[in-house]
């Protein structure tokens, strides 16, 4: 499965999110069998090009999501402490992000 992730910064994975309008890259992480299988990181979330992604992951639940699940996509939120691509990353493996839902 595919999961977005603003950034601040592309540094690999401590790579920590941000509100997704402060963001300067957007990290594209394939997640299958319970391990990160790879992370490439784009400039902007429509560089994909519209191919199918499950999940975006946010800053906080007061950011714009709408759109994100008129798409399709579960939006997820991190909790305090999880700041770091491989922090969200452990916390999307043991389901310790909230879910955002109207």
């Amino acid at each position: 499965m595919l999961i977005w992730i603003p950034v601040a910064e592309e540094n690999g994975n401590v790579s920590k999110i941000v509100p997704q309008l402060e963001a300067k890259k957007w990290a594209l992480v394939d997640f299958d069998a319970g391990e990160m299988k790879s992370l490439v990181f784009y400039d902007s979330i429509e560089a994909l090009g519209g191919e199918w992604v499950d999940f975006i992951i946010l800053a906080n639940k007061f950011e714009n999501y709408l759109d994100y699940m008129n798409e399709g996509m579960m939006v997820l939120v991190v909790r305090e402490g999880q700041e770091t691509i491989e922090d969200i990353i452990e916390a999307f493996k043991f389901k310790e992000l909230d879910e955002i839902g109207l």
